[in-house]
């Protein structure tokens, strides 16, 4: 490197001066200057949770709360499934040829006699759409038996696809027949013959009075008031009038003991826990259908819990809570009216999972205060829960969790959509042509306004029985927690009698018969005609009705549900008198009725039943 010259040397010198002045530093002290950043990482997480809870809970609101995530996972799976199997494809082309064909002899043999002929396909036996007569009539008995091959044929097209999971295919088939069940002729003016000819009828009239009845059913939707008619059902009028007292009550439970009917009772206490998801009084209805009612005539002391109807306040009650503020505080009322008495438990729907989680800690910890154990249509074990499993996954669960958080609660038209879903041509659609284009009302019966009267879900208490019931299923498995501790139904040592209904599309017979495989106890198993509500609620008085019941003691072998209910005797009536002679073998002698709650141990009568939280809106 050649060396300076005097010049370059002294014009470094006089140029240096000018520089500001800076410390020596150490090669790895000389970095960048570190900027703050906008957000730590706490804070971005936090703003990324409130921008996904809000874009999911608004889609929650126009989606009645099911996940376009997940119904199009469904339908990824099914179609890419269905375009890799040639044999399937195959099969549909071959079957959509047969039915054009059937459907083309249909039309010429009614070309040929005069627009009637034999259908080439019946509807289902549940689908009364096309039960009148009006629908064998050219052109419309075409249209319906169009409409019917089609739908049978998406029936074969989403199911029977090799790869494709059981829920996804269960998924599919379900979205596909709400789309078909949208689209039926019967829905419509210009392919419903029955419509048309009461247009011709009244002239008209009907469609006005179905619009009256439209714009009446938009206003109570908009002001959240009851469907007309079920103001005549009121709770303490003509439905839950079964005299007796409220005993207890804290901020989730009022406690309602009723009046003795017979001069002696047995001993043993009944404490029935119904399912919080609507009202108590399904099981005290008009007197003559009231299962509390019928069972202080068979001379049982008869206490019932009332539920409160939660709000926004109520949003972080646990499912532990229901157990501890609802079952167990229960409990210990019942004890302190009837002391060192054992109580017959008695459990509906959701009440009976409930009731089996409290049992099965008792019986962990030693508590043997329960006589025996009644679960009517009632699931301990998840796997096979019907088709409300279909809102159940991950993805959907996200969803509902992010809808009821912006609420505190899952709301009642929200829950009871999902509901009328499973049955939406009974529930939906039917009601829609009677109600706006026949122009008619469907009298409501105390049953239906029940149906009507729903509650609302804790958010913290829906998501932990979403959760570990439905989707993780930890109670069957033995993974659900009661202070820390793991909980097994095996466990329990006292006698199940459990009640299944043959049309339950809420907890499936099949799934309420899991209890022979989940309990080691002696299990006497009924099941009955009707559905969910209907099944259940069977007064003697009623005609149609038969069971089918056996027993199975500790020491049995396991009948699956089909080898049971071939083997199972059948008995004609209701399954009540089969169920209190079960309940009666069970107890002891009669004595005296016991006093009206307990003042001395703070459980003095508040109020005439049916108490004040069943009438909380």
């Amino acid at each position: 490197m050649p060396a300076r010259t005097p010049a370059q040397s002294q014009e470094r010198q006089t140029f240096e001066p000018h520089l500001p002045m800076m410390p020596a530093l150490a090669p790895s002290a000389i970095a960048p200057p570190a900027f703050p950043e906008p957000w730590d990482d706490a804070e971005l997480h936090q703003l990324r949770d409130a921008l996904d809870h809000t874009v999911h809970a608004g889609l929650a609101h126009l989606t009645a709360g099911l996940s376009p995530a997940a119904i199009v996972d469904a339908f990824m799976d099914w179609g890419v499934h269905l375009a890799i199997s040639p044999g399937k494809q195959v099969e549909l082309a071959t079957k959509a040829a047969r039915k054009w064909a059937r459907l083309t002899q249909f039309g010429s043999r009614c070309a040929i006699n005069c627009g009637s002929a034999a259908p080439c396909i019946h509807p289902l036996p549940q689908d009364r759409r096309f039960a009148e007569k009006e629908w064998s009539q050219w052109p419309y008995n075409f249209v319906q038996q169009s409409f019917l091959l089609l739908q049978q044929w998406w029936d074969n097209a989403t199911t029977d696809i090799d790869g494709v999971t059981k829920q996804h295919q269960a998924v599919v088939e379900f979205v596909m027949r709400q789309i078909l069940d949208m689209v039926s002729p019967s829905n419509f003016i210009a392919t419903n013959p029955v419509v048309q000819e009461r247009i011709l009828e009244t002239g008209g009239q009907n469609l006005v009075q179905g619009l009256r009845n439209f714009i009446d059913d938009w206003e109570r939707i908009i002001r959240s008031k009851p469907p007309a008619g079920t103001e005549l059902f009121r709770p303490g009028r003509r439905v839950a009038v079964t005299p007796g007292e409220v005993i207890y009550r804290n901020g989730l439970i009022e406690l309602i003991q009723y009046n003795p009917t017979t001069e002696k009772v047995r001993p043993e206490p009944l404490l029935i826990v119904p399912a919080w998801i609507m009202k108590y009084y399904i099981l005290d209805l008009s007197p003559e259908n009231s299962l509390v009612r019928y069972l202080t005539d068979q001379g049982f002391t008869v206490f019932i819990i009332s539920w409160k109807n939660p709000t926004a306040e109520d949003r972080d009650l646990s499912l532990d809570d229901y157990r501890r503020l609802g079952v167990m505080a229960a409990l210990d009322a019942v004890n302190a009216v009837l002391p060192h008495r054992k109580i017959h438990a008695v459990g509906y729907c959701l009440g009976g999972t409930l009731l089996s989680i409290a049992a099965s800690a008792m019986a962990r910890d030693g508590d043997r205060r329960l006589a025996t154990l009644s679960l009517l249509a009632a699931q301990a074990d998840f796997r096979e829960a019907g088709e409300l499993t279909l809102f159940i996954n991950e993805s959907q669960l996200h969803f509902l969790e992010d809808l009821m958080r912006s609420q505190g609660y899952l709301d009642t038209r929200q829950m009871s959509g999902a509901f009328q879903l499973l049955r939406s041509n009974d529930l939906i659609w039917s009601r829609l042509i009677r109600h706006y284009l026949l122009g008619e009302r469907t009298p409501l019966n105390d049953i239906m306004s029940w149906n009507a009267d729903a509650t609302r879900m804790p958010y913290r208490m829906h998501t932990d029985y979403l959760r570990q019931l439905f989707l993780n299923n930890d109670l069957a498995e033995g993974r659900f927690l009661v202070d820390g501790r793991p909980i097994a139904i095996r466990d329990i040592r006292i006698p199940i009698f459990a009640v299944g209904t043959e049309r339950d599309h809420v907890a499936p017979w099949r799934s309420a018969f899991k209890i022979h495989l989940l309990a080691d106890t002696d299990v006497t198993f009924l099941l009955t005609t009707g559905g969910h509500n209907a099944g259940i609620v069977a007064d003697p008085n009623r005609t149609g009705a038969s069971f089918q019941v056996l027993t199975r003691s500790a020491s049995g072998h396991y009948l699956d549900p089909d080898a049971w209910i071939k083997i199972a005797p059948r008995f004609e009536g209701s399954w009540w008198p089969e169920w209190t002679r079960w309940l009666v073998s069970h107890s002891d002698e009669p004595t005296v009725p016991p006093p009206m709650g307990a003042p001395a141990q703070g459980y003095p009568p508040l109020c005439e039943a049916p108490g004040a939280y069943v009438l909380q809106a």
